[in-house]
């Protein structure tokens, strides 16, 4: 029965999808037979509106389509096609090889022109195929020669025209793409000049944002300015007025933006002391030429020079010479004094039309870096572990700057080493870096938890020079490394180190803003070791690092909880020091503690993994053993009880031996809840002191306790 209604689900997602292509060949089948020429009016009727709704409905879903249309709504475009095509050439020519027939071509022009390759190669198999018929079914023409020959030029002209056509796509397309990386990259030099960019600037993950940024404000001075130097040209009477700026290296001026009424502009960028120009840039004052001939060089025309009147404004900003506004005329008609300072004051509005968009493009971006640093100190704060803070400060590091590694490492000033707390990295070179220790050394760490600042120098990393963690642990050789140090208070924490292939990723655009997240870093750093610091006292005895009362009885919820869900047995031993009273009132509390914690020592060695230890009180100990019946927690009592016999504690006058009495009881026999394990396994203990102490006894439902003071 399934493979039965598997094949009828497959044969209607197949009609559903294919019933337009089966239609098309019914359609030519109904050609091919006669259906053009002989057929009664109404099937023709019917077959023409049959054919107009689907070619109507493939090319309804081919326009709409916001990508390419699927494969099949080409072919079956151009099946439809094809069998118009056909039947109109058998009906009104007469046959195939008539006047008419080169319409084939045009049809295979069409197909190849706005089709994907491969559907085009299916309608031309398609339109071959059908003529064949027709020649054989419906016109009884049994030459195949002229039908070959026929189809090689069909073949033929497809092809040619696919290729020639994808050809000069190609070339369009290569030609705007040129086009359009050329202008970017003039942009990118304008922005650089205006000093909207860095020079040499290495741009984080945000490169495609503050180039748009860039090109943004650069569109925007070539408006005002444009606006400033049409509106001069036009009240001044000028021939050109245009604002000439200086590379970014200050070897060379190109044009800004101009407005000329002259065709033949050089746009090429010319040397800093080239032609007229060269006395203004030399004098830094303004200059005013009259008499020009065509013999003298104006470095901003192609040309000998078409002008007869020249005046030229240093465009500075404080001291700094950063373009040269020419101005000229046809006539030889010297400029005024007034006219001068009109210019004057056009130089210093392109100016500060640029220093504005310095302005804003900055507060754009401390915008950005400050959205960032928002971001991560949120992630910072809701992290509470030491894990959880490293690893968001490495998220928030990532979205400053791009790196191929990172890794965080701790300082314990008391020990004077180094601990590897995180470590990350794309290949996997440092990853098994986690836990390794290492002590203070002349490596670019400890140096920047010594000097308490950010090395190295520029954030370029000298593999053959510099050690980053020790000289026994190797480190990748790439280019780009910056050591942060994590401060707080002016105590170093530790360090966050970066590192990446690509070279000065850790430039001025960047260090700025990682030293602020290593600050913040360094806060939720120590908060999280203090959130630990104060759970560990919270659970922790503080003499013996036990578990503690409260720990204890939160665990032995969970415990009993899960054996009584998963029908398991649990035991539970109370360990009390024998005649311990005595031992401190002998011996004082100082070894009184020492015996304690002892005690303690030897029951975490005895303890499995899963079971659970903690100090309940002066000289009583608790063990919480899971999956464990009464047998085998006997077995693990004496063992403690004999371990402890046989342990010696030095105390300044001599050596000193005690022994313990345990009392155990088991779940579910002994109880079903913490309360009365407990209350089961302390009559055990009971009984073992009423019966000689250092020994070890099981709860037994007819044995009670008797009365009396333990000690």
């Amino acid at each position: 029965m399934e493979p039965l209604v598997r094949a009828s689900l497959t044969l209607r997602t197949l009609l559903r999808r294919a019933h337009g292509s089966l239609l098309a060949c019914g359609l030519a089948a109904f050609v091919v037979y006669g259906g053009a020429a002989g057929a009664p009016r109404v099937a023709q009727g019917i077959a023409v509106a049959v054919w107009a709704f689907l070619l109507a409905s493939r090319v309804a879903r081919k326009v709409r389509a916001s990508e390419d249309a699927p494969l099949l709504v080409d072919v079956e475009i151009g099946a439809l096609l094809s069998v118009a095509l056909e039947a109109i050439l058998v009906r009104y020519d007469g046959g195939l090889s008539g006047p008419y027939s080169p319409a084939l071509y045009v049809l295979v022009a069409l197909v190849a022109a706005f089709a994907r390759p491969a559907a085009g190669i299916v309608v031309v198999t398609f339109l071959l195929g059908l003529e064949a018929a027709l020649r054989l079914v419906t016109l009884d023409d049994a030459d195949m020669n002229g039908f070959a020959t026929h189809a090689c030029f069909v073949g033929a002209f497809g092809l040619l025209n696919l290729a020639l056509l994808r050809a000069e796509v190609a070339r369009i397309r290569a030609t705007a793409r040129a086009r359009v990386e050329a202008q970017l990259v003039r942009l990118k030099e304008d922005a650089r000049s205006y000093r909207l960019l860095g020079a040499g600037e290495a741009n984080d993950r945000d490169e495609v944002r503050s180039d748009r940024l860039a090109r943004a404000s650069v569109e925007e001075i070539h408006q005002s300015v444009h606006y400033a130097l049409d509106l001069l040209r036009r009240s001044l009477d000028l021939h050109t007025a245009v604002l000439l700026w200086l590379n970014d290296a200050g070897t060379h001026l190109r044009i800004s933006e101009l407005s000329s009424a002259s065709d033949e502009i050089h746009d090429a960028p010319f040397a800093l002391g080239d032609g007229v120009l060269g006395a203004v840039l030399m004098q830094r004052a303004p200059a005013s030429l009259r008499g020009l001939k065509p013999s003298y060089k104006v470095p901003y025309y192609a040309g000998p020079c078409p002008v007869r009147a020249l005046a030229a404004i240093p465009v500075l900003e404080g001291e700094t010479l950063r373009g040269v506004l020419a101005l000229d005329r046809v006539e030889d008609r010297p400029f005024s004094p007034h006219e001068e300072e009109i210019a004057a004051q056009a130089a210093r509005f392109c100016l500060r039309a640029i220093q504005n968009e310095r302005v804003f493009l900055q507060l754009e971006r401390a915008k950005v870096e400050q959205g960032k640093l928002y971001r991560a100190a949120q992630a910072l704060g809701a992290a509470l572990s030491e894990k959880d803070v490293v690893e968001a400060g490495v998220r928030a590091a990532r979205e400053i700057a791009s790196f191929d590694l990172a890794a965080v490492t701790v300082y314990e000033d008391a020990a004077r080493s180094h601990e590897v707390v995180a470590a990350r990295s794309a290949a996997g070179e440092i990853d098994d870096l986690v836990g390794v220790r290492f002590s203070h050394n002349a490596g670019l760490v400890s140096m920047v938890v010594q000097n308490r600042c950010p090395l190295p120098y520029r954030g370029e990393y000298e593999a053959g020079r510099q050690i980053v963690l020790s000289k026994r642990l190797p480190w990748p050789t790439h280019p780009s490394l910056l050591v942060l140090p994590l401060l707080m208070h002016e105590r170093a924490l530790g360090t966050l180190i970066l590192g990446a292939k690509r070279r000065h990723a850790f430039g001025d655009a960047v260090r700025p803003t990682l030293e602020v997240l290593a600050s913040h870093l360094a806060v939720s750093l120590s908060n999280a070791r203090m959130v630990a610091k104060l759970e560990t006292m919270a659970t922790t005895d503080g003499l013996t690092g036990l578990l503690n009362k409260r720990a204890m009885l939160d665990a032995a919820k969970q415990k009993i909880a899960a054996s009584a869900r998963f029908g398991r047995e649990l035991s539970v031993l109370v360990v009390d020091i024998d005649f311990f009273k005595k031992v401190n009132d002998t011996h004082g509390h100082d070894v009184g503690d020492l015996v304690i914690r002892g005690l303690g020592e030897l029951l975490k060695r005895q303890k499995r993994a899963t079971d659970v230890v903690a100090r309940f009180g002066g000289e009583e100990f608790v063990v919480l053993c899971e999956q464990t019946d009464e047998k085998g927690a006997m077995l693990l009592a004496e063992r403690i009880r004999e371990e402890l016999g046989k342990t010696s504690f030095r105390t300044t006058s001599a050596t000193l031996g005690v022994t313990c009495s345990i009392g155990v009881s088991t779940f579910p026999q002994a109880g079903a809840d913490w309360d009365t394990l407990f209350k089961a396994a302390d009559e055990a203990l009971y009984v073992s002191k009423r019966s000689g102490r250092d020994r070890c006894t099981a709860w037994r439902p007819q044995r009670k306790a008797a009365s009396g003071v333990r000690r």
